[in-house]
């Protein structure tokens, strides 16, 4: 049996809904009841001595991208120090900035139109709205959660909010895609890997009049079994980007047909673990498979 760190942050309340963190407590529930030894750390904590555990996993630092520097030379001493994670130091530090969906596109995945907005430039909405031949565009920080300064907005509100936007340019880089209208009418999908192996799928949906799909701000859940071509191109994602993580959420929209990436979430996504038979148990394996790779 294995001694495990779940890691976490210092106020889940501050990035989630109330009883948000009953995924965090079901899968310590369960762990411990296979026999493993659990406790909750935060990250953030000199104090805490990670070489005490067999595994150090990563389930909810939420409040990472509000620290990112912070968190950056966490990983780097996590990495220095050879501490056993889950998922990977190096996946996680690319994992962590948006830019990595560019990095995806050039390698071949499609991902949703995105024009990347440097640190340090101005905010020009004419220039992003005409570039991505879209009326309705959003715009979201490259390091970021749960829906953290993002902006849903048609042209003259862009311009309207351009001073704000460029403020917010002048210490982070910032991305901007189109509107999807397919998010309200169809919903987003989440595809779960446990392991490497696909798990379950949920289908997101924003409450009305709202564009997004975080469920703690209202959006919808339905347990459903994604469509077999979704499934292959999701399969190919974490077979080529996530082969070596415990977990992985590929979160993506279906538009004319084609699965378009929103997001690889290989960091601290909810995983709907309540929400299919056996995705508990599939975690645990997944655990003891990586547990013994390291082993070897």
């Amino acid at each position: 049996m294995l001694n495990i760190a779940l890691v976490t942050c210092e106020s889940l309340a501050q990035y989630a809904a109330p009883n948000i963190d009953d995924e965090d407590n079901l899968l310590t529930r369960y762990l411990r009841e296979q026999g493993h030894h659990v406790e909750p750390r935060i990250w953030s904590n000199p104090a805490v001595n990670w070489h005490s555990y067999d595994l150090v996993l990563l389930k909810s630092p939420w409040d990472y991208f509000d620290r990112v520097q912070e968190f950056y030379a966490w990983l780097d001493r996590m990495e220095q120090e050879n501490i056993r994670m889950l998922n990977p130091v190096a996946t996680v530090r690319w994992n962590a900035d948006k830019q990595y969906l560019l990095d995806m596109e050039r390698q071949g995945v499609r991902i949703a139109p995105t024009r990347w907005l440097p640190r340090g430039t101005t905010f020009e909405a004419e220039t992003v709205f005409q570039a991505l031949h879209t009326n309705r565009l959003v715009v979201k920080p490259a390091v970021s959660g749960g829906a953290k300064n993002t902006f849903d907005m048609n042209l003259a509100e862009a311009q309207r909010r351009a001073p704000e936007l460029t403020a917010l340019l002048q210490s982070e880089d910032f991305l901007a895609q189109p509107f999807l209208p397919q998010i309200q009418s169809q919903g987003e999908w989440s595809l779960i890997y446990l392991g490497g192996q696909y798990s379950h799928s949920v289908l997101k949906t924003p409450k009305s009049g709202d564009f997004r799909v975080q469920h703690y701000l209202g959006g919808g859940i339905d347990s459903r079994e994604a469509p077999t071509h979704l499934r292959h191109i999701a399969d190919d994602i974490v077979g080529r980007f996530a082969a070596d993580c415990l977990y992985a959420r590929v979160d993506g929209v279906e538009v004319n047909g084609e699965f378009l990436l929103m997001e690889l979430e290989l960091i601290e996504p909810f995983l709907y673990l309540d929400t299919a038979e056996g995705s508990f148990a599939r975690y645990e394996a997944g655990v003891i498979d990586m547990a013994g790779r390291f082993a070897v």
